[in-house]
């Protein structure tokens, strides 16, 4: 009887215990999608969860494409990509779909030369051409008339480009479009385009992937956000803007870019060839992408919070992490705009 008593008590003592654990609710959120702003993402999501008790985020990078799928197909609570989401993809989310602009950032063209040339410059209708296959050596008339002091031998270009669904593929392709009528003719604009099919042509994963190509491959030529080619150290071509200027990628470029847009209330805004003498000519926005209705208030919250600190926190670490911070009307717009994930 005594022992009888003992294990009872025992047994309330154990569910008492136990009890303030099953009372603090831990969220997890998950989201996948673009690799372009993954770097700040996952540094953003790492220290949100670890001042945030109770909410971790997961977030796979697996390009922007990808991402909009796992949303779609409600796999994920959020999503990421640098094409936002088309008119017809938004119309299947039941729930509502909120797009946020949460960073910026610049595509610059990685290269790998011999001899390791510094402060390659690249007219605008020579890196379109090269994308279009039509500019094939590295000694082309053109590009020795853009670059007298430096030495090019005639190495022949290869052309690295992205092998999955990519929104820096429909940035980068939006803008070649924009400024060369034959590119928009033959290839056009979106998160896949037929490549010209040669061996010159190579095709690699992520942003990430192509810039391990064009680290490993001589005469090699890729697409790639700014701040990967600063994390690897690889060179990038200063290139020729709307004004005819030649620009280098950073924050001011990118922020004189951003300067000539105005954001539309759906906060979605393109830049495919930005006016301004000292305007970088390849940048973007890049979106998170929530349900409005969530059927879960704790998660919805956690999402708010996150947005919230992303908005303040997450800021401050752009420039140096090779991203762009928001203007502040456009941080003040996408705070507006989280108050609809519920």
């Amino acid at each position: 009887m005594k022992r009888l008593m003992k294990s009872a008590a025992l047994a309330v003592a154990v569910s008492l215990g136990a009890s303030p654990v099953f009372a603090a609710e831990s969220i997890r959120l998950t989201g996948s999608g673009a690799s372009f702003p993954a770097p700040i993402y996952l540094t953003w999501f790492k220290d949100f969860s670890k001042k945030t008790p109770g909410v971790t985020v997961d977030y796979q990078s697996k390009g922007s494409g990808a991402g909009v799928q796992d949303f779609l197909n409600k796999t994920v609570d959020f999503a990421a990509s640098d094409s936002a989401m088309k008119d017809e993809e938004i119309a299947k989310v039941a729930e509502g779909a909120q797009l946020l602009p949460m960073t910026a950032g610049e595509i610059v063209l990685a290269y790998n030369l011999p001899g390791n040339p510094k402060g390659l410059k690249l007219p605008r209708d020579v890196y379109s051409d090269i994308f279009l296959g039509k500019i094939t050596k590295w000694n082309d008339p053109k590009i020795v008339a853009a670059n007298p002091n430096l030495k090019l031998g005639d190495t022949p270009i290869t052309v690295v480009v992205r092998a999955d669904s990519s929104g820096t593929t429909a940035v980068f392709t939006k803008h070649l479009s924009a400024i060369n009528a034959d590119f928009k003719k033959d290839l056009g604009e979106g998160n896949t385009v037929n490549w010209p099919a040669t061996d010159k042509f190579i095709k690699s994963p992520k942003n990430d992937g192509v810039t391990a190509t064009v680290r490993q491959t001589p005469g090699a030529i890729g697409y790639i956000e700014y701040g990967f080619a600063k994390l690897a150290k690889v060179d990038f071509a200063e290139l020729q803007n709307k004004a005819g200027q030649y620009v280098v990628p950073n924050a001011e470029s990118g922020a004189e870019a951003l300067a000539a847009v105005n954001m539309p209330e759906n906060l979605i805004a393109w830049l495919p060839d930005p006016a301004g003498a000292k305007s970088y000519p390849i940048t973007t926005y890049t979106w998170m992408i929530f349900r409005k209705d969530n059927g879960n208030p704790a998660k919805a919250k956690a999402m708010r919070d996150m947005v919230e600190y992303s908005l303040t926190e997450g800021q401050k670490i752009a420039d140096s992490m090779g991203y762009i911070p928001l203007p502040p009307s456009v941080v003040d717009q996408v705070r507006k705009a989280s108050a609809n994930i519920k």
